[in-house]
């Protein structure tokens, strides 16, 4: 018993060390990453500045800066940024459903999913932006065209996530279970669901960039308001710095989504061996 004990605190200890370690290496990657970006930036601006490249087309990180301040203390950004985070959110919301419920559907009954497999499949081979014009046609410029755009990305990813996660669960597991006495609720909530989820969660940051894309693209095609607009006008108004400005608006919005949704993750999966 003692050796047996000892061989599996043998066993543990280098993994134990081994987190440990890269919990203690996360600051200084962390580190790392900021000035790597601080020197490209650094670098942008040198260049910049001494004409290397053209600051008509590209800008000035301190200008864009500026441009940022501008925006946010004379709350121009906040409509527009409140319109491209309510499509966004509620495309996501409503593919997420749909997709999750048509993906399972599918991977539980044989016929449906001989019906709806070749016609996902379909759809996931067309380049889906190519929609969005149709979508716009179909729903007018108004809100409903950019949850539209944003649904349709998201639908499918988030469909083959749950069918392809339901569809890989090893049938003697789920055998096992009802063997042994287990309900379809047990099957469903110990077997199919931690199989599904780390499927979905591997394609939500995916789908939370589509959802944006979708949002994006809707308001840059035909619209009066969003970040999609905002770029629309920078691009025709010639001003390079507003166009950034808009652009680095997304990708912190995203970032931040991006942080709860693996707070999320982490709380969700934590069953997950972390090794």
């Amino acid at each position: 018993m003692v050796d047996n004990q000892t061989a599996t605190t043998a066993s543990r200890s280098p993994d134990t060390t081994t987190v440990s370690s890269a919990r203690r290496l996360r600051p200084g990657v962390r580190l790392a990453r900021w000035l790597a970006l601080a020197t490209l930036l650094a670098l942008w601006e040198l260049a910049a500045r001494v004409g290397i490249i053209d600051p008509y087309f590209y800008s000035y990180p301190s200008e864009i800066a500026r441009e940022l301040v501008r925006l946010f203390s004379g709350g121009r950004v906040w409509l527009h940024l409140a319109a491209t985070v309510q499509a966004a959110v509620f495309g996501l919301v409503f593919g997420f459903a749909a997709g999750s419920v048509l993906g399972w559907l599918a991977a539980r009954f044989r016929s449906v999913g001989e019906f709806v497999e070749p016609v996902m499949t379909l759809l996931n081979s067309v380049p889906r932006i190519v929609i969005a014009p149709l979508i716009i046609l179909w729903f007018g410029i108004g809100l409903s065209s950019k949850i539209a755009v944003s649904f349709f990305l998201v639908f499918v990813v988030i469909f083959f996530s749950v069918y392809t996660g339901i569809r890989q669960v090893n049938r003697d597991l789920v055998d096992r279970v009802r063997m042994l006495g287990g309900r379809e609720r047990d099957v469903l909530w110990h077997v199919y669901v931690p199989s599904v989820a780390a499927w979905v969660f591997s394609s939500l940051r995916l789908t939370v960039g589509f959802a944006f894309t979708g949002a994006i693209v809707g308001e840059y095609m035909a619209s009066s308001r969003g970040l999609g607009y905002l770029l629309n006008f920078a691009q025709n108004s010639q001003n390079a710095a507003l166009m950034m400005s808009a652009v680095v608006t997304i990708m912190v919005v995203i970032m931040l989504i991006f942080s709860v949704l693996q707070r999320i993750e982490n709380r969700a999966m934590v069953w997950r061996d972390e090794r």
